[in-house]
Order: structure tokens, then C-alpha cells, then sequence
């Protein structure tokens, strides 16, 4: 089935087979509602999920679930709760995942996509790599712990001694997200946990606030480039499609990008204007493995 036609048949988002008794935990920085994340979370909500959403301190995670609650669009009865979350912070990613254990046993679908983009060089509280500790490790941690409720619900070295690069450390990192969602899929899809790495896109949100003024200046004045970056409903059906669709239900390990499993990058070309398509070595299996046991060190996870 094509993702139109699942589209069209499901214009009333709690149509049948929408309105599924899903637990939905999405890892979110604050500012939701009105703003990329903001439209995946009620369009989620809106098909009848259970939703746990993260902020950076407990107020702002109240704020969101007021925010979902009572935002724009059709609205569903399930519950909303909102957790605090650091991804920053491995500490805090443990209470977080308490504080979800505390009101469930189960979760059929964790979205790990917060993070930050080309940040100045720093370290996070536990002594990582900002970008590196903040979008790998602590979405890392935070699988490993939620990891046996997923279940329950189905049927390396970066240091360098040269000059920091933000975009070098942000690949990194993104490549590392990558090979989790790689990894879980190896480990436990035939258990019916699966994992899609999705790239939602080059969207307007905050997560280019560290991007000097040239830069957005740049992109907004190259007609070409500016043609290639995504309203926020289109950065979020993304994620939307990717966990709800049935088209890759029961499905996983593909990299989705513009809402398809893409092939290879043009890598003629700049990564303005090559936003699809992945590198080859996303697929390299040994490097996968790889980070997963180093990455169960750093954080001090007693793998299986």
C-alpha cells in the first residue's frame, strides 16, 4: 500500500485502526506545541495514543501536555503525561525512565529524535562530547531501560586531538543514532521490536540555533536551497508515518527519508541540497555492534 493511499483512507485520524491502545514515549526538548514536534505529538495523540512527553524541567513538560490537550485539531481521550528529561544528563535520563515505569509496564512506541545540531565544544554533565553524550548516549540509555517494555509490548573512541568540528561531532552522533535503530533491529525484530531511522528533513525548527546568521542568511537566499527545507507538517508526518503507518508495521532497519526507504546519497553533491539518500557505512553491521557494547560501558549498562 502506498503512503497516499493509507493517507486517504484514514482522513478521520481515529478511523478504524487508529484509535490503538498505544503508549507513545517521544523524547522532546521544550518549545512543542505551534512547532515541528508540537504537530507530531498531536497528530499522534489525535489517533488515540498514550502519550509521555519530555521536557528539560518539569514545568515545561506540563506546559506541553496543557499544549496537547488543549491545541488545535481532533482530540482524543487518552491520556497525556509529561515527564522531565536531560538527555545531558545521565542521571536524569534514570529518573525519567522511573518516572515512565511508575505509571506503565508497557510501550509500543519510543521516538528518539530530540538532540542538538553544531553546538559550541562542550561536555556533558557525565564528562561526553556535547552532541555525541546528548544525542546518542542518552537516547541510548534511555532504550536500554525502556528496552523490556518495548518487548513487553510486541506480539568507540570519538576523542580527537584536533581543532573540535560542530558538524564533524554532529555526523558522528547522527550516524551513531543511526546504527542504534541498525542494531536494535538486528537484535530484536524477530521479537517484534523494530526500529526505522528516519530523516524528517531539513526543518525550520530551533535545532539551528547554533548556526551562524550567514549561514541561515545563506539558505534562505539560495533560491535552490531554500526549495529543499520542510514546512513544520512536513517535517513531522515523518515520524507520524514512520510509527503509525501500517505500511511498515511489523517492519524496521530501512533508512526512511521524504516518507520512502531511500537509497544511497548523491555524494556529488553538498548536503544542502542532498538531503536524502544515506552514506554507505550505515550499514556496516561490525561498527554498529561495535558502539552498541562500547556505548553500554560508557553508560553503564549491563548488557545481555
Amino acid at each position: 500500500m502506498s503512503r497516499y493511499r493509507y493517507t486517504a483512507s484514514h482522513a478521520n485520524p481515529q478511523g478504524p485502526g487508529d484509535a490503538r491502545p498505544t503508549a507513545l514515549q517521544v523524547v522532546e526538548d521544550e518549545g512543542l506545541i505551534g512547532k515541528l514536534t508540537g504537530k507530531r505529538e498531536l497528530s499522534t495523540h489525535a489517533a488515540g495514543a498514550t502519550l509521555y512527553l519530555t521536557a528539560r524541567d518539569a514545568v515545561k513538560a506540563q506546559q506541553a501536555v496543557d499544549k496537547v490537550k488543549n491545541g488545535p485539531g481532533p482530540k482524543s481521550d487518552a491520556p497525556v503525561h509529561g515527564i522531565e528529561l536531560r538527555l545531558d544528563s545521565l542521571a536524569s535520563v534514570r529518573a525519567a525512565a522511573k518516572a515512565f515505569h511508575e505509571k506503565s509496564d508497557k510501550l509500543n512506541l519510543l521516538i528518539l529524535n530530540a538532540g542538538v545540531m553544531a553546538t559550541p565544544e562542550g561536555r556533558t554533565e557525565d564528562g561526553f562530547e556535547t552532541q555525541f553524550g546528548t544525542n546518542h548516549l542518552g537516547h541510548f540509555l534511555l532504550f536500554q531501560l525502556l528496552k523490556p517494555d518495548l518487548l513487553a509490548a510486541s506480539t568507540p573512541e570519538f576523542q580527537s586531538r584536533d581543532p573540535y568540528d560542530p558538524w564533524a561531532s554532529y555526523g558522528q552522533s547522527k550516524t551513531a543514532t543511526i546504527y542504534l535503530a541498525k542494531e536494535i533491529e538486528r537484535r530484536y525484530g524477530s521479537k517484534g521490536l523494530h526500529a526505522i531511522p528516519v530523516h524528517p528533513g531539513i526543518v525550520a525548527t530551533n535545532l539551528s540555533q547554533y548556526l551562524s546568521q550567514e549561514i541561515v542568511e545563506g539558505m534562505l537566499k539560495d533560491e535552490t536551497r531554500h526549495k529543499t527545507i520542510k514546512s513544520e507538517p512536513q517535517g513531522a508526518a515523518a515520524a507520524v508515518y514512520a510509527g503509525l503507518s501500517r505500511e511498515w508495521e511489523g517492519r524496521g532497519g530501512k533508512y526512511l527519508s521524504n516518507l520512502v526507504d531511500e537509497g544511497p546519497a548523491d555524494t556529488t553533491r553538498d548536503w544542502l541540497n542532498n538531503e536524502v539518500g544515506y552514506a554507505p557505512w550505515i550499514y556496516d553491521e561490525e561498527s554498529a555492534s561495535k558502539l552498541w557494547k562500547a556505548s553500554n560501558e560508557l553508560v553503564g549498562f549491563k548488557s545481555e
